[in-house]
């Protein structure tokens, strides 16, 4: 499943913020957000992605959330455009491909990437399932850092293993920075954080993972759920529970460390 072309893309924002999770938290992120995912998550805090909207919203200035709309699907011309705009001197770390899911616009990044690395001389960073290899051999030449899921079916829904290890695999044998982050809940299957850490290890031992605890779901992402395949509220594990998970994980691997979603706990959305 591929969306939009090599020339265009639907997108849902573009914003500057700090980024929350993991192993670039705390930097400064410009932020493309793609529309669109193949994947129902039960915990997902982003389900407003799962669609396309007629209108893909720009911020003009960074950090201030002054929005302006443009129609989708978006231009890479206009795309430039607006990531320059943003990129004021000093400020960004590197740019931060979210979503939905961005490796489902691999043709358009093909083309995209390679110019917006010239006009901005900035990182790039990807945010994604990690379960599209074949999309991700696409456009690791131009990537700079990768952080992938491994999704766990007990919270999750969603099973891809063979593809979680498809994927890491190719970002070792690139020689990227990568991560991996495993959304943890109350319902977390103690075996299927073994297998992760396992598929993990065989690929590299050296690969740093994330667990973060589910963070529960506001009011509106709950009404955006509703009715969708997956759609359990999950509550977050105790914290014996995630003890617990991090030494089983640590048998496995060098770096497995905890972290929440700290951009809710700054609003920074």
């Amino acid at each position: 499943m591929q969306v939009g072309s090599s020339k265009n893309a639907r997108l849902i924002e573009v914003f500057s913020a700090i980024q929350g999770e993991a192993l670039n938290i705390g930097t400064r992120q410009i932020f493309i957000r793609f529309a669109i995912c193949d994947l129902r998550c039960s915990y997902c805090d982003s389900a407003h992605t799962w669609q396309v909207p007629a209108q893909v919203r720009i911020e003009r200035t960074p950090g201030l959330r002054d929005f302006e709309f443009h129609a989708n699907p978006v231009q890479i011309s206009d795309l430039l455009t607006w990531v320059e705009r943003q990129n004021q001197p000093g400020l960004h770390d590197s740019i931060s491909l979210t979503g939905g899911e961005p490796l489902l616009h691999a043709p358009f990044l093909v083309e995209f990437l390679p110019l917006v690395k010239r006009l901005t001389g900035l990182p790039i960073y990807l945010e994604t399932g990690g379960h599209r290899p074949t999309e991700l051999a696409m456009v690791l030449h131009d990537l700079d850092s990768v952080g992938m899921d491994i999704k766990l079916p007990s919270v999750s829904g969603e099973s891809h293993w063979e593809a979680h290890r498809q994927f890491l695999q190719l970002c070792v044998d690139a020689e990227k920075e990568v991560f991996v982050k495993i959304i943890i809940s109350s319902e977390t299957v103690a075996g299927e954080l073994e297998k992760a850490a396992e598929l993990v290890a065989a690929v590299s031992e050296k690969v740093p993972v994330y667990l973060q605890p589910v963070t529960p779901l506001r009011e509106e992402e709950k009404a955006r759920m509703k009715g969708e395949k997956n759609d359990k509220l999950l509550l977050a594990p105790s914290p014996e529970q995630v003890l617990q998970w991090q030494g089983l994980m640590k048998r496995y691997l060098k770096q497995v460390r905890v972290i929440p979603q700290t951009h809710k706990m700054l609003n920074q959305l």
